[in-house]
């Protein structure tokens, strides 16, 4: 299976925004949260900038098949690593005893306030004292992602943020992860386009949108954890 010409001009522009953050937004991170995408990055970065730090936020509800992909990890990529961030136990235990482990069926702001102790606050730990953060996300995935460039100021964490695969698609992610061989997370060949924490995730019906797996029983407007949404 060949490159071809788009894909290729892709990853150069790729590799040369990643390079280009080692070298001037240091220090740098990344947002692992071991989708697609997230492992096109973590081989890219792995092959051309891996003095860019990684992380992931465990939220402590993840898939079986997530952790056996952050094994995998370990054991191919031995030149990074990648740092776990937790919520804060009390945080957790307080929501639970106050409104039930699966409160965040009930509402979009108890999914909301579950998301911001699992992932947001986390984030924040993580992001601390760093010029840069990067993340997978493309345009083509949600309707919140639409107006997203490769690199902006993110006013609410205070540095820049950058998205490498903004303009990549479905299709040039799988074509990158055949071609090089990139471990993935097995829920992809369930039909799970995208995966976050297992409750929160399902698999998607041939022609649903890619995110419809995600807060499914949310519009498609709300779905989105706090990582990313902007303030008004």
């Amino acid at each position: 299976m060949s490159l071809d010409k788009n894909l290729q001009q892709k990853i150069d522009a790729t590799v040369a925004l990643l390079k280009t953050i080692a070298a001037e937004y240091q220090p740098a991170t990344f947002a692992n949260s071991f989708g697609a995408e997230d492992m096109v990055l973590t081989d890219l970065i792995a092959k051309h900038a891996p003095a860019i730090g990684i992380f992931s936020l465990d939220t402590g509800r993840l898939p079986e098949e997530t952790y056996k992909l952050m094994q995998e990890v370990r054991q191919r990529y031995g030149n990074i690593a990648v740092t776990a961030y937790f919520p804060q136990a009390g945080a957790v235990e307080e929501y639970i005893n106050s409104h039930g482990p699966n409160a965040f069926y009930e509402s979009v702001d108890l999914r909301k306030r579950c998301c911001g102790i699992r992932k947001v606050e986390p984030l924040k730990r993580a992001l601390a004292g760093k010029k840069s953060w990067i993340t997978g996300l493309r345009r083509e995935q949600a309707p919140t992602r639409k107006d997203l460039s490769s690199s902006e100021w993110d006013a609410d964490n205070g540095l820049q943020k950058c998205n490498p695969l903004i303009d990549w698609t479905n299709s040039d992610v799988w074509h990158y992860i055949r071609h090089f061989d990139v471990p993935y997370n097995a829920l992809h060949d369930k039909h799970y386009p995208s995966i976050g924490c297992a409750p929160c995730t399902r698999a998607i019906a041939v022609g649903e949108d890619i995110r419809a797996g995600r807060w499914w029983w949310e519009n498609p407007e709300s779905k989105e954890c706090g990582l990313h949404a902007k303030k008004a």
